[in-house]
C-alpha cells in the first residue's frame, strides 16, 4: 500500500476523524432537507403514495446503477470520486431553490432530483467503505463503521429539530441554503485527507487484467460475490430485512402525520428519539467493539431492529400522553439494533475482500441487499392508501378484527402494517442461523490478508483466479 503522504495531508484516524467531520455536517444539511421536503410533499398531496414514491426513485439509480459506481471506484481515485458525489448532490440542490423561489417547484420536480442524486451516491458509499480499507488497519474497521452510523444518527438527532425550528423562520427554502453550505464544507475537509491509493497484489491478476475492460470489471465483481454463496447468503438476509423495512419506514411519516393531525413536531420527535438510539448503539458499539463473531451482530441486530417496529405500530391516539413515548421506544431500539446490524456486517465484508476490489464487490453487495427495495417503496403507498387505511377506518372490513389492537381512523391501517411486518422480519432474521453458510461466515472464508499470504506461499501460476470459498 502506498505510504507517501504529502506533508500537508493527514492520514490515518486523524485524516479519518476530518474526513468523519466533513460527512456529518454535510449529512446534517441533507437530513435537514429530506425533513423538510416530507412536510412540504404530505402538505401538497397528503398522500403515502407521493412519499414513497421519492423513495422510489432514490432507490432504483442506487440499484441499477451501483455496481457500475463501484468500477469506477476502483478505476479512479476514491477521493475525487467522493468529493464529485459531494458537487453533484449540492448542485441539485441549488436547482431546488432555484424552482421554489420561483413558485416553480412540483412534487415530480424532487423526482428527478432525488434520482439524480442517488446516481452520483451510487459511488460515495463503495468510495467511502474502500478508503476506511486503505486508511485504517484491520481493527479499526468496526470502531470506524461505527464513527459514520454516529454521523447518520447524530445528524438524524439534530436535523429535525433543526429544521423543525428554522422551518417558520427561515422557511423551506432557508433549508436548502443551509444545505448547500454543509455540502461545501464537506469538500472543504476532504482536500485535507489523506487517502492512499491501492497496491495491486499477485492475487489480483485476473481483476488487473480485466483492467481497461469496463464491462469485464463489472463483470468480475459480480463473479467475485457469487462464487461465495456464504457472503451472497449473507446478503440475502440484509434484502429481505430491508424489503421489510423499506415498506414500514417508508410509511412512518404518513403514519404519525395522520395521527396526529399532520402535528410536524411530534413526527420530528419521533426521528429525534431513533436518532438519539442509533447514537448510543453507535457510541457503544464504538467503545465495545462488537461482538468477536460478528454475524451475531448481523443476526440478532436484525431480529431486534425489525421486531423493535411492532412497538411503533402500537402507539395509539388514546391516551395521548402514551402517543409519543411508545413510538420513540420502538423507533429507539430499532435504531440501536441498525447501529450494530451495519457495524458488523460492514466489518466483516471490509475483512473477506482484498482493499483493491472492494469499490466493485461492495456495489455487487449493496445491490443484493437493495434488490427489492424499489418494489418494497411502490408497494408501500397503495397499500396503505388503497388497501389497508380504507379497511381500519370507520365500518372498514378490518375494524371488527384489530380494532381492538390498533384503533379506528386515520393512519390505524399503517400501524397494522407495522405490527405484521415487524413481527415477520424478527422471524426472519432468526431464521439466518439455521443456515450453516450464514452462521459460519466468517470461518468459511479467509481475511485478504490471510488469502494473500496462502498465494504467495502457492506455486504462483500466473492465472490464478480469486480463490473461491472454502
Amino acid at each position: 500500500m502506498e505510504t507517501h503522504k504529502p506533508a500537508r495531508l493527514i492520514g490515518g484516524m486523524p485524516g479519518f476523524t476530518l474526513f468523519w467531520v466533513g460527512q456529518f455536517v454535510s449529512i446534517l444539511g441533507s437530513g435537514m432537507t429530506g425533513f423538510a421536503t416530507t412536510i412540504w410533499v404530505f402538505e401538497q398531496t397528503g398522500r403515502a403514495t407521493d412519499l414513497a414514491l421519492i423513495g422510489f426513485f432514490w432507490m432504483v439509480p442506487m440499484l441499477v446503477l451501483g455496481p457500475l459506481g463501484g468500477v469506477f471506484v476502483d478505476r479512479y481515485n476514491r477521493k475525487l470520486v467522493m468529493m464529485l458525489s459531494d458537487i453533484v448532490a449540492g448542485l441539485a440542490s441549488i436547482t431546488m431553490l432555484v424552482l421554489l423561489s420561483t413558485g416553480s417547484l412540483r412534487v415530480w420536480h424532487l423526482y428527478i432530483g432525488v434520482a439524480i442524486i442517488a446516481t452520483f451516491n451510487s459511488m460515495q458509499w463503495p468510495a467511502v467503505s474502500a478508503a476506511i480499507s486503505l486508511m485504517l488497519r484491520k481493527d479499526q474497521y468496526t470502531r470506524a463503521n461505527s464513527m459514520m452510523d454516529l454521523a447518520w444518527s447524530g445528524s438524524n438527532i439534530f436535523a429535525p429539530l433543526a429544521a423543525g425550528a428554522l422551518l417558520p423562520l427561515v422557511t423551506f427554502q432557508g433549508i436548502l441554503v443551509i444545505d448547500v453550505v454543509t455540502f461545501l464544507f464537506a469538500i472543504g475537509a476532504l482536500l485535507f485527507v489523506f487517502i492512499p491509493e491501492p497496491e495491486r497484489r499477485p492475487e489480483q491478476i485476473e481483476a488487473q487484467r480485466a483492467r481497461g475492460a469496463f464491462w469485464k470489471e463489472l463483470a468480475f465483481g459480480v463473479r467475485y460475490v457469487l462464487e461465495k454463496p456464504s457472503l451472497v447468503l449473507l446478503q440475502s438476509v440484509f434484502m429481505m430485512g430491508n424489503f421489510v423495512f423499506t415498506v414500514l419506514i417508508t410509511l412512518q411519516a404518513p403514519m404519525i402525520l395522520l395521527r396526529t393531525g399532520n402535528n410536524e413536531l411530534t413526527y420530528g420527535a419521533v426521528q429525534t428519539i431513533g436518532a438519539a438510539g442509533g447514537v448510543l448503539g453507535a457510541l457503544a458499539i464504538s467503545a465495545w467493539g462488537g461482538f468477536k463473531k460478528r454475524v451475531h451482530g448481523v443476526l440478532l441486530g436484525w431480529a431486534f431492529s425489525l421486531g423493535a417496529l411492532v412497538i411503533i405500530g402500537l402507539g395509539r391516539p388514546e391516551p395521548v400522553w402514551a402517543m409519543l413515548p411508545v413510538w420513540g421506544t420502538g423507533a429507539f431500539i430499532a435504531a440501536a439494533m441498525g447501529a450494530l446490524v451495519n457495524a458488523s456486517n460492514q466489518a466483516i465484508w471490509q475483512s473477506k475482500v482484498a482493499p483493491e476490489l472492494q469499490g466493485r464487490v461492495f456495489s455487487v453487495r449493496r445491490t443484493i441487499a437493495w434488490l427489492v427495495n424499489p418494489l418494497a417503496a411502490l408497494i408501500a403507498g397503495p397499500l396503505a392508501d388503497v388497501v389497508m387505511e380504507p379497511a381500519m377506518r370507520e365500518g372498514g372490513s378490518l375494524v371488527p378484527v384489530f380494532g381492538w389492537l390498533v384503533g379506528v381512523g386515520p393512519g390505524a391501517g399503517i400501524a397494522l402494517i407495522f405490527i405484521a411486518g415487524g413481527l415477520s422480519g424478527f422471524v426472519l432474521a432468526l431464521a439466518g442461523y439455521l443456515i450453516p453458510a450464514i452462521r459460519n461466515v466468517e470461518s468459511l472464508l479467509p481475511d485478504h490478508g490471510q488469502d494473500a499470504a496462502s498465494e504467495a506461499a502457492g506455486a504462483g501460476a500466473a492465472d490464478a483466479a480469486v480463490p473461491a470459498e472454502a
